[in-house]
């Protein structure tokens, strides 16, 4: 950032984990973070650390004893970062499943800083610091949400102190009697929120862009849900990010369609630099190539 040397400050992540009711009144670095839902569909990257380490989990065994994990990285959450950051791949996440994974989560940020939005943990009081550790946006579910409510005063207490053109609202879901509710907690508690067109207009006037996992299909590369891609395509008046479910590039072009454009796809357990076989991290690249090639002028 010009005029500023970044050697005197390190957000002290520790530190903000530890004592999460204190606050930090340092002023938020605003990183580059261009859009790339301008581009219409398009892959992003994730990170998804769980005890420090990359790994891939079965998103609906998370939290419990039966967790299923698909892959585990040998390669430290900064190293993906690079890559991103090298291939030029914007708006992605890095989200925290759990505790343990503050100093990973700050590595890649600091790898990719203004590259890569955080999640997992956020609230009120440590946002600002995970931005100014290079988060582009934050992402955040659980702290608004209180017995299965949505806590308003909690939510405009965020935006008043981040802005709404920094924050992502995660409204994962889980499907019950035929309809989509949001899921906390590690995905395992329901809230009362439907995911309807009026949720996502009225949600849309605090925040930038939506994150959706779909979670009764994440980790298992059986195939998108492809009701719910073609529903937030038809309601999102912002920005939205799907992930769940996706086994191969014909799930990325049906993302893209079915989303109306309106959509991106976050590929985990099937990309092949998680260990996956159905889809390689160079086919999404000239994925989104073609996708910034034939973009509307």
């Amino acid at each position: 950032m010009p005029g500023r040397d970044r050697r005197k400050y390190r957000p002290n992540i520790a530190r903000l984990a530890a004592n999460p009711g204190q606050r930090f009144c340092r002023q938020i670095p605003v990183h580059p973070h261009p859009n790339p839902a301008t581009i219409p569909g398009m892959f992003r990257p994730c990170i998804d650390l769980h005890e420090g380490k990359v790994k891939q989990i079965v998103g609906g065994t998370l939290g419990g004893a039966g967790l299923r994990t698909n892959f585990v990285s040998e390669q430290p959450a900064a190293w993906f970062a690079k890559q991103y950051r090298r291939d030029g791949l914007r708006g992605g996440h890095v989200i925290q499943l759990g505790t343990g994974n503050e100093a990973a989560a700050q590595a890649a940020l600091a790898a990719y800083p203004g590259g890569l939005q955080l999640g997992g943990g956020v609230n009120a009081q440590n946002a600002r610091d995970w931005l100014d550790a290079g988060a582009s946006h934050v992402i955040v579910t659980s702290w608004v949400f209180r017995e299965g409510r949505v806590d308003w005063a909690r939510l405009g207490e965020l935006v008043r102190n981040i802005g709404r053109d920094r924050l992502v609202l995660d409204l994962s879901c889980r499907l019950r009697a035929g309809k989509y509710f949001v899921v906390t907690d590690r995905w395992q508690k329901f809230t009362e929120l439907e995911v309807t067109a009026p949720t996502l207009q009225e949600f849309a006037a605090h925040c930038a862009e939506f994150l959706v996992h779909a979670v009764d299909v994440e980790g298992l590369c059986h195939g998108i849900d492809s009701e719910l891609v073609e529903k937030l395509g038809a309601w999102t008046p912002l920005p939205l990010t799907y992930a769940g479910g996706a086994k191969s590039m014909a799930d990325l072009a049906a993302v893209t369609q079915l989303g109306h454009g309106k959509v991106d796809l976050t590929i985990g357990s099937a990309l092949d630099i998680f260990g996956g076989q159905g889809v390689t991290y160079a086919e999404c690249l000239e994925f989104n190539r073609r996708q910034a090639a034939n973009r509307p002028e």
